[in-house]
């Protein structure tokens, strides 16, 4: 069992996903140098490099199939993409949509064959209500379940959907996989931490600055939520609950897991421009929320003063990290831009019954010891690989759509 807290969580393997922190030294970014733009480029060029991966004591990797649950989204079609491009592995893609994976499906222009042609198959199915997800898991060496609501402007708006999809709708899954003898690597959140102890202190305590009271540790750190009424705790309980049961099968009926609670992945792909490919009234998370206001000139918006702390890194740093839990089964010169901000509370941005914790910054420890790794990309370089994928992405469709607004007007 690992949790990987990324950061990760390895519980019987439960991994934090560490990250880059806000705090990178102009050192530090010159030393990553070019790393965070190269992936994107590959891409644009319709080439995907093609290595021969090795597993953790340097044998060739054997081929297996892989039931992915929710390959079509954000971290799903990076990870299709980097098992077709390095490994002999067969992908059983499950989601209700595909357009983050098409390419990987379809014939590249020059009638050429994609070397992994046949290895990624797409099933669409809601795994709600559909028989065939418990056929595919048997059919699969590995199952991996990236399915959920994660947007926090959902947690208070819809908390019944949240739970269900968080929990309810996993329960299948955890089920098939223990009853089947299939290895399990479950997607949690690192939201499942609640609030640091620190910040139950007052403000100017000293001990609030000591690491001790916000750095978030796997096996160490308690889960502390707020009221019930704070309907934005609805993602992290639903979460955690389905963390237990998972940990509580691996303890009584032997199932093999692995549990991640990412922090903050971050790259093309992530997520919706409101009135672009998502509703008008829709709020994304953070990068595609300053996105938007920067494509459309507007102030960012700081929620209560932008105060919080939190840790990001680049989907195709965390991407490699997941590689290895699959194979390891046992364990410039330019003037500074000036961008106006806007401070809005959290009860205007987010509505109702939100809450939130001070610090997000994960204790790396666990995944550098069992799996060797560590985020490469600077927090520079993430997000303008990120930006500039949304700008070129999404700066026309913005323009049109403001257009369109100010003739209505």
């Amino acid at each position: 069992m690992r949790v990987f807290g990324f950061p990760f969580i390895f519980l019987q393997k439960v991994s934090c996903f560490p990250c880059v922190t806000l705090r990178q030294t102009e050192g530090e970014r010159e030393r990553e140098g070019e790393r965070g733009r190269e992936g994107e480029r590959e891409r644009e060029g319709g080439k995907m490099a093609t290595a021969a991966r090795k597993d953790l004591d340097g044998n060739p990797i054997k081929p297996m199939t892989i039931c992915m649950i929710g390959a079509g989204g954000f971290i799903g079609s990076h990870l299709c993409e980097k098992l077709m491009a390095e490994t002999p592995h067969t992908v059983l893609a499950v989601d209700v949509y595909n357009d983050k994976i098409r390419h990987l499906m379809e014939s590249p222009a020059d009638g050429q064959h994609q070397t992994w042609a046949g290895r990624i198959q797409f099933h669409r199915l809601n795994i709600k209500n559909d028989s065939r997800l418990e056929s595919l898991i048997k059919m699969s060496d590995l199952t991996i379940n990236l399915a959920a609501i994660c947007t926090p402007a959902d947690y208070n708006t819809r908390p019944l959907d949240t739970i269900y999809s968080n929990f309810i709708d996993a329960l299948p899954v955890v089920k098939y996989c223990s009853e089947n003898g299939k290895r399990l690597i479950h997607f949690s959140t690192c939201e499942v931490y609640g609030k640091t102890v620190g910040s139950f202190l007052p403000k100017d305590h000293p001990l609030r600055k000591e690491p001790e009271f916000y750095v978030l540790k796997e096996d160490v750190s308690p889960c502390i939520f707020g009221p019930i009424e704070k309907q934005r705790w609805s993602y992290a309980c639903a979460k955690q609950l389905i963390e237990r049961l998972i940990y509580a099968e691996g303890a009584e009926n032997g199932l093999e897991f692995t549990i991640v609670r990412p922090f903050n992945w971050i790259g093309p792909r992530m997520d919706f421009i409101p009135g672009v490919d998502g509703p008008s009234e829709g709020v994304p998370r953070v990068l595609a929320c300053f996105s938007n206001n920067l494509l459309r000139r507007e102030p960012l918006k700081l929620v209560d003063g932008g105060q919080s702390q939190r840790t990001f890194v680049y989907i195709k740093d965390a991407i490699e990290a997941v590689l290895l839990m699959i194979v390891y089964s046992k364990v410039s010169g330019e003037p500074a831009i000036e961008v106006p901000t806007v401070d809005v509370s959290s009860k205007e941005f987010y509505g109702e019954g939100y809450d939130d914790s001070d610090k997000r910054i994960p204790d790396m420890t666990i995944i550098n010891r069992q799996l060797g790794w560590s985020p490469k990309t600077s927090l520079h370089d993430l997000l303008e690989s990120t930006l500039t994928y949304q700008h070129k992405t999404y700066a026309e469709a913005v323009k049109r759509t403001m257009a369109k607004a100010t003739a209505a007007s």
